[in-house]
This record gives C-alpha cells, sequence and structure tokens, in this order.
C-alpha cells in the first residue's frame, strides 16, 4: 500500500469562520477529516495571537474527532491542565518553550492525553532524539509557526524523510505530522517522504466550494 492510502488530514481551525466554528468543523468533519488541529498563539513564543481553552471547548462540543492541541506558547507548563479540560486529546509542545521536554512530555501523558514535541524549521532535529520514547507525535513544522497561509518550505521534505526513517527505526508508534502550507499539490509529496497526518488550514477552509470540499480535494490528491 502507498503511504498516501493511510495518510490523514488534520483540518486547522485557525483558518476557519470563528464566527461560525461549530458549522466549520462539522463541515470538515462530514467531509471525512481524521483529526482536528487547534492552533493555540500568545502573542510572545510567536508574534501572533489566536485562542485558548474556549476554542478548544467549542471544537469538542462541535465533534468528536480527536483533538490535536499546538501549543505555540510560553510558559507552556501552567496551562496544560486547562487545554486537556477543555476536551484535547494530544498536546503539541515547542521543543524551544520548555526548559525540561522529559518533565514536560511526561506531565502531558500524565493528564492522560498523546504527548507530542515539535520544533522550529531553523532548530536541528537533533533536538528531538532524546525524546522519542516519550513521544506520541512528532510534528514537523514545514513553515516558520505564528501565521496560516504561508507556503510550504521545500526544505523541509528532508526532514520530514528522516524523521520517518529515524521513528520507524526504533519501530515506534509515533505519529509523525505536517504542518504547513499543506494544499493538494503539496500534499503528495509530504505523503511520500513519510508524513502520516497533514494539518491543512487555508486550503481546506479557503476552498471555494466550502470545507468539505477542501478536505475531499486533499482526499483526492492523496490517491
Amino acid at each position: 500500500m502507498p503511504p498516501e492510502a493511510s495518510t490523514r488530514i488534520a483540518p486547522s481551525i485557525l483558518a476557519a469562520d470563528f464566527g461560525r466554528l461549530g458549522d466549520e468543523i462539522r463541515a470538515v468533519d462530514a467531509g471525512g477529516a481524521d483529526w482536528i488541529h487547534v492552533d493555540v498563539m500568545d502573542g510572545a513564543f510567536v508574534p501572533s495571537i489566536s485562542f485558548g481553552t474556549p476554542a478548544v471547548a467549542a471544537a469538542r462540543a462541535a465533534t468528536r474527532l480527536p483533538l490535536d492541541v499546538h501549543l505555540m506558547i510560553e510558559p507552556v507548563e501552567p496551562h496544560l491542565d486547562a487545554f486537556v479540560a477543555a476536551g484535547a486529546d494530544a498536546i503539541t509542545v515547542h521543543v524551544e518553550a520548555v526548559a525540561d521536554p522529559a518533565a514536560t512530555l511526561r506531565r502531558i501523558r500524565e493528564l492522560g492525553v498523546r504527548a507530542g514535541l515539535t520544533l522550529r524549521p531553523g532548530t536541528p532535529e537533533s533536538s528531538l532524539w532524546p525524546h522519542l520514547d516519550a513521544l506520541d507525535i512528532v510534528l514537523v513544522m514545514s513553515v516558520e509557526p505564528g501565521a496560516g497561509g504561508q507556503a510550504f518550505i521545500p526544505e523541509m521534505l528532508d526532514r520530514i524523510a528522516s524523521l520517518a526513517a529515524r521513528i520507524e527505526a526504533q519501530s515506534s508508534e509515533i505519529d509523525l505530522v505536517v504542518d504547513g502550507g499543506i494544499n493538494a499539490d503539496v500534499a503528495p509529496r509530504v505523503a511520500e517522504a513519510g508524513g502520516q497526518v497533514l494539518v491543512a488550514g487555508t486550503s481546506v477552509f479557503g476552498h471555494p466550494d466550502g470545507p468539505a470540499s477542501g478536505v475531499r480535494a486533499l482526499r483526492r490528491a492523496l490517491g
């Protein structure tokens, strides 16, 4: 089976119409989305401010799909309990934003949700190696974190392939997630490189025929 056949799609609600958030989430659910991705930005770790626990709670009320929460915030630790209580099924943090990644990942798992780690495109991927045994998710940022609608950085294909090989060598159950600039043109290349879950915002919620069609267009592109 080609890798594209099992690739999952995680629409990012950062690109949704916030005034119709419940309807937008239900639309991508109906379109065949696998996860819902929630990008939380604080205006400090990254320049933009998005939303917090109320958006997670609203998403939880709109769908039973897994909620994959990506925290682009600093500090992280004081907020973990609140995001889990709001309905997160997975929490991914930035290696650059935590003083003790091992302790933070351990706390996320203690809260009963999946633990993920990510890094900026310019941070060496080797910063993830000591923590692979404690991870459920590795998130590859294929744009600079902090804003939606950016173009995919082609050099990240090599990072995706490298991480996929490392994860496979460990016989790990880690999901390799790719976030940034994912559209119908990029998605097959990312899946071929080893990306297992594709986070897509603008290409889904900005699709001219609506979010459900955006999900289906990505699925068709993956084959």
